[in-house]
């Protein structure tokens, strides 16, 4: 792993002028832009991204609770050698997730091995009792998984965490690439460029594909959100669409003969597989939170019955756990025999003394995370921190260790973003998206890229001031 004073540039070599393989068309052409130009361009792809409708909600934020979120026009371009390496290895992480909460809402076979402690299952509040020797429609328990990628060098690539519980993003990469290709046809003229168009309907075949199968024709799916107050319901309402699938929220559905039906104009219609975007503690009233009413009543009781698919399952939210995620090489080895492809971060766990010791003696070089935290919210981040957070920090470790894991501060790699005053490095992760059925896995070549906007920031969350890029897979 490199030192965190030293970065790895994907496009440019440091102290040589040619670009690395996959930037070489890229490189050649923007060296022949006109740099005012290109500004206009930038202006035009918020301007298009404004107009769309494209934001998100930032909770607990008094300026506004809308925002864009920053689009860069210079796209982060993956060579086909460098994808084939890690979809290899996103799916085999991907299969042993799937084999890992089947186990662990079974026999726990993996906990009787010791390969895992009893009291990350039994304590862990994303683990549903109500799942206990449920088996989802073709077993797939993750049906849309976002694996959070960073790279440190030209070889090194690291999990940095996994999304199996409702991932997000999908529809900023596919809008990211309507732009570019709007704005900058010659360049997908002149780079073989792998589509990801293709995402809503493989989307919708492979739900289809997960359906309970006791239906006549093709199955009904519809995408359950929380409303139109959720930070991802542009995501929602886009899926939906793209998908020609209904958009329902909870007051649309109800329990009719043993099914979930939605309300249509013809009256209610029964539904075989929903995607849903609401969280396991809203999804049934009747079983988790008392006064939600984003779920629907009895919802639980039809899917343990095995008349509607969830997609994703119910209790997968045990595979964000950050904890848990400090175990997956043994996951993965356990569940598939072989050495995981792709590494994990070098993670302390500070419910152990030994490592809390340590983390309270380096706060400072290190970055902090709660074990079921998300989107940047709750995290330290030392070096950046001052000595006031530091502190305030350290006692809420102190106050509950088990909460929190830590990593090393990695030397996330660098793509040019572009500035006012030209191109500039910026840190990124990617997040791939992959599809699980019982047919098999389709990963989306390349992904979501995530850019930390500001110099030196090593934060890419868009909740953080992060922005996005297009993520280009060559073909050759």
């Amino acid at each position: 792993m490199q030192e965190s004073s030293s970065f790895f540039d994907e496009m440019l070599v440091p102290g040589d002028e040619n670009p690395r393989e996959p930037y070489r068309n890229y490189s050649k052409w923007i060296k022949q832009e006109d740099p005012a130009a290109l500004k206009r361009k930038a202006s035009e792809a918020e301007t298009f991204f404004r107009r769309t409708g494209i934001t998100f909600n930032v909770y607990g934020d008094d300026q506004a609770t809308e925002r864009l979120i920053p689009f860069d026009i210079v796209p982060r371009i993956v060579s086909a050698r460098e994808w084939a390496k890690l979809s290899r290895g996103i799916e085999q992480r991907v299969r042993a997730i799937n084999a890992f909460l089947h186990d662990i809402y079974h026999r726990q076979e993996i906990v009787r091995a010791g390969r895992l402690p009893a009291r990350l299952i039994a304590e862990n509040e994303a683990f549903l009792p109500q799942m206990i020797g449920v088996s989802p429609p073709g077993g797939v328990y993750t049906h849309i998984v976002g694996v959070d990628l960073v790279r440190t060098g030209p070889e090194e690539f690291y999990v940095l965490e996994d999304n199996a519980r409702t991932p997000s993003g999908v529809s900023y990469m596919l809008e990211n690439r309507e732009t570019m290709l709007q704005m900058f046809p010659e360049l997908f003229s002149a780079n073989k460029v792998v589509a990801v168009s293709g995402y809503p309907q493989n989307l919708r075949r492979s739900l289809a594909a997960s359906s309970p199968g006791k239906h006549e024709g093709n199955p009904v799916i519809a995408v359950l959100t929380p409303g139109i107050h959720n930070s991802a319901y542009f995501e929602h309402s886009f899926l939906a669409d793209q998908m020609g699938t209904e958009l329902v929220e909870g007051h649309d559905l109800k329990l009719v003969d043993g099914r979930i039906a939605m309300r249509t104009a013809q009256g209610y219609k029964p539904i075989d597989v929903l995607y849903r975007r609401v969280d396991d503690e809203f999804l049934d009233p009747l079983n988790f939170h008392p006064d939600s009413l984003l779920g629907v009543p009895g919802i639980m009781d039809v899917y343990r019955a095995g008349n509607i698919t969830l997609a994703n399952a119910p209790g997968t939210g045990i595979a964000d756990d950050k904890a848990i995620y400090s175990y997956m090489p043994d996951i993965v080895e356990f569940y598939t025999g072989e050495k995981a492809l792709l590494q994990n971060v070098p993670t302390w766990r500070c419910s152990e003394a030994e490592s809390l010791s340590y983390v309270q003696d380096h706060l400072a070089e290190l970055v902090v995370k709660e074990v079921h935290g998300s989107g940047g919210y709750g995290m330290l981040v030392g070096p950046a921190a001052s000595k006031k957070e530091l502190s305030k920090f350290s006692a809420k470790l102190a106050e509950n260790p088990s909460n929190y894991i830590a990593q090393p501060t990695l030397a996330l790699s660098t793509v040019p973003i572009l500035t006012r005053k030209g191109l500039a490095p910026r840190h990124v992760d990617l997040r791939p998206f992959v599809l699980v059925s019982p047919q098999g896995i389709k990963i989306t070549p390349g992904g979501l890229t995530r850019v930390a906007l500001k110099e030196g920031s090593l934060v890419v969350n868009s909740s953080q001031g992060g922005g996005t890029k297009d993520t280009w897979v060559l073909e050759e």
